[in-house]
This record gives structure tokens, sequence and C-alpha cells, in this order.
């Protein structure tokens, strides 16, 4: 007696592919994650790359990441220019509000230079590592000064 659900379905045709080793481990490796037939894989693909649409939704994906990658180098601006006057204020700062030493005194300060170095180095790694970021501090709201 045939099967009721059989006759429902439509027959697939059977045919025969060649892939490269590195395209067919692919597939097997993606069926076996998905734990899906090979062929039901490589139906949804070749069905995909026919689709009408299949350009559009690759476009779209194409163009989604293209504005992560924007957001992100955006962000990357900021936070160089943020890194690059914060420097620039602080050596500013510096120059103006540190006298030069006497020689005798400023072989000491060369002496204990390094100490003083690591110091810095360790305090910095320790706000990297538990934060706030200081451009996180910084609102991007603010804008230039106005000319009052």
């Amino acid at each position: 007696m045939p099967d009721p659900q059989e006759s429902t379905r439509k027959k697939k045709i059977q045919i025969s592919v060649y892939l490269d080793p590195p395209v067919m481990k692919g597939l097997a490796d993606y069926a076996a994650r998905r734990d899906q037939p090979q062929s039901l894989i490589a139906e949804a693909a070749i069905a995909s790359f026919l689709s009408p649409d299949a350009d559009e939704r690759r476009e779209a994906a194409v163009t989604k990441r293209l504005d992560q990658i924007d957001r992100r180098m955006t962000r990357l601006e900021r936070d160089v220019g943020i890194a690059v006057e914060t420097l620039a204020v602080f050596i500013r700062f510096w120059l103006a509000t540190t006298p030069a030493l006497p020689e005798p005194t400023a072989q000491a300060a060369r002496a204990k230079a390094g100490e003083r170095y690591d110091a810095f180095v360790t305090a910095l790694g320790r706000r990297l590592a538990k934060g706030p970021k200081l451009r996180q501090e910084i609102s991007e709201d603010i804008g230039p000064p106005s000319a009052d």
C-alpha cells in the first residue's frame, strides 16, 4: 500500500555535483553543526543563489557591515582625537609648570625617572584593566566652545 504522505510530497530529482575538497569539507562541517543533511544545505544554498532577491540580500548584508565599520571608524577617530588632545594638554601643562632643574638635581631626577616611569605604567595598566576609560567619561554631546 502506498504511503499517503509520499503522494503529497514532491519527488526530488537527484543530481551529481563535483566539489573541491575544501568546499565539500565546509558543507560537511556546516551540515554536521546544524544536524541537517548535506543535500538540504546544498539545496538551500542553490535556491538562495538562484533567487532573484539574492543580490538584494547580499547587498543589504554588505551595506549593514559597511555601516557597522563606518560607526567603528567614527568612534576610533573620536578616541584617537581625544588621546592626541589629552597628550597635548598634558605636555603644555607639564612644560608650563615644571621648572628646569640645576644639574646636580637633574642627575638625581634622571636616576629616579625609571622608577617613576614603572609606577606610571603600572597605574596605567590598572586603569585600563578596570576602567572607566577616559573616552567613556567625556560626553559626545559637547561641541566646540562658542565665541561669546
